[in-house]
């Protein structure tokens, strides 16, 4: 499929997903040069969410390795089915030994291989997104692994020989940076950094994605987010998702307006801990945050990260 800038910014726009224009351009030039798309970020600012809007932009699968310590090569790869392959072998117990050749080329048949994500990536008929996601959670003996499939997309099963992808699949890896990865990795992807969108882009987002939400709330929720991140020593910063949750939390208390009520209220939609609570409370407060939230137009512009 021929596409441009243009044409992704718009396909971007019309999955609900809200971007700028070097977030589009990065994406486009990791379609055109068939490289994977290293998302980098703190948790819970769209990385993820990239993959999704790509699978749905071209109407393809989303294939998602979820990255976990301890994770190897054959959950991400593929598996044979060990219980049924016992069970077809207890059964061929009872036919004639001159049989035997046969059952065991069978047990190594399509019927008792168990795809994982990359194996079905690879096998697919048409080109999906293969999302593997939180990268940085896996070891380095994993991540080398990861590095030969991405670079040959073929891999080689023992009972089958080697298998080269259909179809080079448009790949999305994430990170959230609790390591650093491998320079061989990072050579072979198109790098982007998501940060915590500014207010103006939060605000958007949040009129896009909250049905019924009153423009002066919206704007008082980007602003009131964006001064805790910046502000506030906190373990866990309220993600993008969870000012949504806030916004849709403050709607269905029917409030046109962030007041101190509402605010207490609504704490443990935003923060997920108590000693983040415990911060807030002890140094901001709601009535300081509803302040800071009713400020001028520029305070939205000054709060942002630019």
């Amino acid at each position: 499929m021929e596409f441009t800038i243009e044409y992704l910014k718009h396909a971007f726009e019309q999955q609900g997903y809200i971007t700028d224009h070097d977030t589009v351009v990065t994406a486009y030039l990791a379609l055109k040069l068939r490289k994977p798309l290293l998302v980098e970020g703190p948790p819970g600012v769209g990385k993820t969410e990239i993959a999704k809007v790509l699978a749905a932009i071209f109407d393809t699968e989303l294939i998602r390795l979820q990255c976990y310590e301890g994770l190897d090569e054959n959950k991400a790869l593929y598996e044979w089915n060990y219980q049924k392959q016992l069970i077809k072998i207890q059964l061929s117990q009872v036919n004639r030994a001159g049989e035997c050749q046969t059952v065991e080329e069978s047990l190594f048949s399509e019927d008792y291989l168990l795809e994982r994500p990359l194996l079905k990536a690879i096998r697919a008929e048409k080109k999906p997104v293969l999302l593997i996601d939180e990268i940085d959670k896996v070891d380095q003996e994993f991540e080398a692994f990861l590095f030969e499939v991405l670079s040959d997309f073929q891999v080689s099963i023992p009972e089958w020989g080697t298998l080269t992808a259909r179809h080079i699949p448009v790949v999305v890896l994430t990170s959230n940076g609790e390591r650093e990865l491998s320079d061989g990795l990072k050579r072979r992807c198109v790098y982007l950094y998501l940060d915590f969108p500014t207010p103006e882009k939060e605000l958007r987002i949040i009129t896009a994605k909250v049905p019924g939400i009153g423009q002066r709330l919206s704007m008082e929720v980007a602003k009131a987010v964006s001064y805790i991140r910046q502000k506030l020593e906190l373990r866990k910063k309220p993600s993008v998702a969870e000012t949504l949750d806030w916004a849709r939390a403050l709607v269905s208390l029917d409030a046109d307006r962030l007041t101190p009520d509402a605010v207490n209220l609504t704490l443990n939609v935003i923060f997920k801990n108590r000693d983040d609570i415990d911060s807030f409370r002890q140094n901001l407060g709601p009535q300081e945050l509803v302040s800071i939230a009713n400020g001028t137009p520029e305070t939205l512009k000054a709060g942002g990260r630019g």
